[in-house]
This record gives C-alpha cells, structure tokens and sequence, in this order.
C-alpha cells in the first residue's frame, strides 16, 4: 500500500506542473472577457474594471482581460448570456448582481439557469447595502417616517435590488408609506432621478459606491441612510438601524435572510459551466491573488471600493444554504418581491 500511494504522490507531483503548463500555454495570447451586468458608471462597472486592470497578471500565460458592458434586466441579460451561449473554455466571465444568482431559487422562470452550476470565480467584496432619502422639505429623514410619510422609491427592474429591496422592506416589514417606481437601467440613473426630485428615495446602495460616487452627499446630510441590509451590520456610515432590527416574527426574520444575507456574494464573477477543471481553478487562485495584490489593492482605494474578498467556494456553499429553506419560506420571499 505504501508503494503504490508513494507512486500516486509522484504522479501528483509530475501532473501539477504538466497542468499548470497546460493552462499557461492555453491563455498565452488570448483574452478574457469580463461582461458587466450593468451600464458604465456605477458600482459593478468599476470593480469589474478595476479588477481587468490587474487579474491578467497573475493568471497563467498572463492573457489581456478586457471588459465589457452587457447590461440588461438588472443583469439578468448577462448572466443568461454567460450560462447559455459564452463558450465555456474559461475566456468568459461576469459579473452580475447577487439579488440574480438567487431569481432560479424564488422561481424566476427568465432565469434560464441553474446558479449552483456557474464557475464561480469569487466576489471582490461581501458588503452592505442602504437605502437612502433625498433630504427635501417634508420628507422621511428616519425608517420610522419612511412607514408614515408617502416616499417614492426608484427602482430598477424586477430582478434588481434597488427594485426588490424597497419592495420586501415594503411588504415585509409593512412601512406602508413606501411607493416604488421601476424601470431605471441602474443605481447612477435612481440616483440622477433623486437629484431631479423624481423620486425621494433609492435603495441598493453600496457602501463603497457611497463612498465612491456620493461621499458629500450623504456626509453633508443631503442624502439621509435610513437603514441596512448585509450579513453583518455596520457602523462605517453612522448608527444606522439594520433590517434585521425590524423583523417581527422568526419567519420575516427568514425571509429577510434570504433577500438579504445574499450580500455576502455582492460583488461575484462567475464563468459558464463545464470550464475545465484546471482552468476554473487557475482563474480562482489568480482572483485571490489579485485581491493580496499591493498594486490592485492601491487602485481600488484610489477608486473608493472596498474590498472584502469571498471565495468562489464560499459562494457555492452560500448558494446551497440558500436552496435549503423551506419551500413556505421561499414562498413569501417570492411573494414579497411584489411580482
């Protein structure tokens, strides 16, 4: 026996470097694609952006990686796109919103996928979101007067969270004062529209794309946060009351978990299914370097992203505890989003 499993570690330690070569030869010269599930300009656009300016370095052969835009449903477009028609060779990646990776799970029938059959590469940050209210005369300034005050909410579409965050706090949470309107194409455009006094209010917003992209406003006041929604809850912005607070019964308390716990994967890159094994594999160990990278770490903060990185393997087990509640919670979760 200890013949044949020192003749199993010898052929280990000849395939590794045989296979490492392998997918160096394959990615020398090539490119690799990043399609980004949402127009230029907002959250995701940057980390993908920020990310393509380094991932090359560290991933075997050292290919150009080079984004792209694929926005589209609140990018339900990019990830069909990615499960069905990417060639599934490991030049191909996305990166779309975690709220979509769940729509197979709450029943969406336009996701044309199965989420626990994606390459997951990993997420750049596991972070949390807010809502916020466009200080004006007379509007909510505190969660409690969002469920007392009439305030319009903008939204994307139905697969994005700046659509069904303010509709499961709506519904779950029973703030009645909450009106949604949908069919902006991204977080910038709600956040534009607040600007205009279109809409009083915007949910789905980041707390590196705050700091990013709406710093003065929310520290000058002009955009007040009045509650959040992450795994963890934060104090980065002030004593902002998480949702988790408000939750009346053991079975909100589940149904938020399922909209809500999702941010542990809110910024995730993923490749279709069936990449080789060797190469999926590559692709991971080169995003975790990456995100140890001094020279990517000092982009990023130049940027305003936080990066917080979750593993690909730490995706897939989130995305099986997701699968697991019962089907009654899963229901009301469904149901919550208004659809």
């Amino acid at each position: 026996m200890k013949i044949i499993a020192s003749g199993l570690l010898a052929a280990a330690a000849l395939a590794s470097p045989a296979s490492a070569q392998g997918v160096a030869d394959f990615y020398r010269g090539k490119s690799v694609q990043i399609l980004i599930g949402f127009p230029p300009g907002g959250g995701y656009d940057a980390n993908a952006r920020t990310l393509a300016r380094h991932f090359g370095r560290f991933i075997p052969g050292n290919p150009n990686v080079v984004p792209s835009n694929m926005p589209g449903a609140a990018s339900l477009v990019a990830a069909n796109h990615l499960y069905n028609q990417a060639t599934p060779d490991g030049t191909v990646m996305a990166i779309f919103a975690s709220s979509v990776a769940m729509e197979p799970i709450l029943g969406n029938k336009a996701a044309r996928f199965d989420s626990a059959k994606f390459g997951w590469i990993g997420s750049m940050a596991q972070e949390v979101a807010y809502c916020g209210v466009w200080q004006a005369p007379g509007v909510a300034s505190s969660w409690k007067e969002v469920g007392e005050k009439e305030t319009i909410f903008g939204g994307g579409a139905a697969a994005a969270i700046t659509f069904q965050h303010p509709m499961v706090l709506k519904n779950v949470l029973g703030a009645k004062g909450m009106k949604v309107v949908s069919g902006y194409p991204g977080t910038r455009d709600v956040n534009l529209a607040m600007n205009r006094g279109e809409v009083n209010a915007s949910c789905g917003l980041f707390g590196s794309s705050i700091k990013s992209q709406w710093a003065k406003e929310v520290q000058s006041g002009q955009i007040k946060l009045v509650i959040q929604m992450g795994y963890n809850k934060s104090t980065e912005f002030g004593d902002v009351p998480s949702v988790f607070d408000f939750a009346r019964t053991e079975e909100d308390r589940q149904v938020l978990e399922v909209h809500f716990h999702q941010q542990l994967l809110s910024r995730p890159f993923a490749t279709p299914p069936a990449v080789p094994a060797d190469r999926l594999k590559a692709l991971r160990d080169a995003f975790q370097a990456t995100m140890k990278d001094p020279e990517f770490l000092a982009d990023a903060q130049k940027v305003g992203l936080d990066i917080d990185p979750v593993t690909g393997e730490e995706i897939e087990a989130a995305l099986k505890r997701f699968a697991s509640f019962k089907p009654s919670v899963l229901k009301r979760a469904e149901e919550a989003m208004g659809r």
